[in-house]
Parts: C-alpha cells; sequence; structure tokens
C-alpha cells in the first residue's frame, strides 16, 4: 500500500525574517523539472490549515523560486503557512510498464510560522516537503525487470540526493524523511529490491 512521503526540517532560527529566505534555501536544493520548470502555484494559509487560502495563484509557465517567495513576502506573518508547488522529474513506467520515462512529479513545500495550527511546525517542521506517494520510488505494481530495478534506484538516489543537498545547504538543524506507514522508505525499499535477487 502506497503512503505519503514526506521530509521534516527544523531551523535553530525560524523567526519571522528567516521564513521564506529558508524556504528559498531549501527550494533551491531540489532539481525542478524541465518539462514543467519552476514553482507553478504559490498559496498562503492563515492560522491553521481550516481557515480558507488568502492567496492562491497559479503559474503558466512556472515561475523561478525567487518570484514565488518574493509574492509570498508580501503577506508575511508568524501565524501564516505558505506552500509552494512544484515539479521535479522522476522515472515513471508506460501503463504496461515495458517503458520508462522522465515525467514531472509534484513536490510541494509548506513552510510554518511558528504561531501557525498551534505550533504544528514542532512535529511537522519548520519546513515540510511533500513528495507526494512513497510509490514513485518504489514502484510496487511493476515487475523488477534488470531496467525497472536501474529506474527505481535512480529515484531513490534523486530523492537521497536532494535531502543530502538540503542537510549541506539550507541550515537546517534537524531533518526527518518519514511517510505515515509504520514501515521506513528503506525498509520498504530493502524488501522490494531483494525480490529481484
Amino acid at each position: 500500500m502506497s503512503d505519503p512521503l514526506y521530509l521534516s526540517l527544523w531551523f535553530a532560527n525560524f523567526e519571522l525574517a528567516e521564513m521564506l529566505p529558508r524556504a528559498l534555501g531549501v527550494i533551491r536544493q531540489v532539481p525542478l523539472s524541465a518539462q514543467r520548470p519552476g514553482i507553478v502555484e504559490v498559496a498562503l494559509h492563515p492560522v491553521s490549515w481550516n481557515e480558507p487560502t488568502i492567496l492562491e495563484q497559479r503559474f503558466n509557465p512556472g515561475i523561478s523560486p525567487e518570484q514565488a517567495v518574493l509574492i509570498a513576502a508580501d503577506f508575511l506573518h508568524e501565524d501564516n503557512a505558505y506552500v509552494f508547488q512544484g515539479f521535479w522529474d522522476l522515472w515513471s513506467p508506460s501503463e504496461d510498464g515495458s517503458a520508462w520515462a522522465l515525467q514531472p512529479a509534484p513536490i510541494a513545500f509548506m513552510v510554518h510560522g511558528i504561531e501557525f495550527d498551534d505550533g504544528v511546525y514542532e512535529q511537522a517542521g519548520h519546513i515540510k516537503v511533500d513528495f507526494g506517494l512513497d510509490s514513485l520510488f518504489l514502484q510496487d505494481a511493476v515487475r523488477l525487470t534488470p531496467d525497472a530495478e536501474a529506474r527505481v534506484k535512480a529515484n531513490v538516489e534523486k530523492l537521497v540526493e536532494f535531502t543530502t543537498k538540503v542537510e549541506k545547504n539550507s541550515g537546517a538543524n534537524a531533518r526527518l524523511l518519514w511517510s505515515e506507514s509504520e514501515e521506513s522508505l528503506a525498509q520498504k525499499l530493502i524488501a522490494r529490491l531483494q525480490k529481484v535477487q
């Protein structure tokens, strides 16, 4: 069964003036899609996730991360959350699993002000990256041929490379890659790839 996959990041300092520069530092680490480049949506949620957005802008073509952060900066407040939606290219199989191609996959960056949603950042992170379902990396429904195994490994390597770059370049002092499953992505991946051998 597929589960949503996230990366939560915490920073030693996440005061108001630090929020969006830190977000930009994280977004810059992802290799955005060549087919659907840039940030395609910016949304601002006041007070909690239950409140309606006070800003939602979509862009086609996408805009640079710097432009997206500038839009959000006009509404800077500690009880807001900001969502930046983009795409990155991951290997995906055709319907029958016989061919693979790089396809845009959604990636979202959620920036939690320290007063947003009763301090949700304590559990979810100051910044939470949403990778979508872990099936994008595991491809459970596809028979693992040597080619399919190479594509799965390439997707996982891209995920690992991104998390490593974030750790080195964003200023985060803690990070956690997690899913809503009790089983970790690493455990699922090991189990998946052992089926090949």
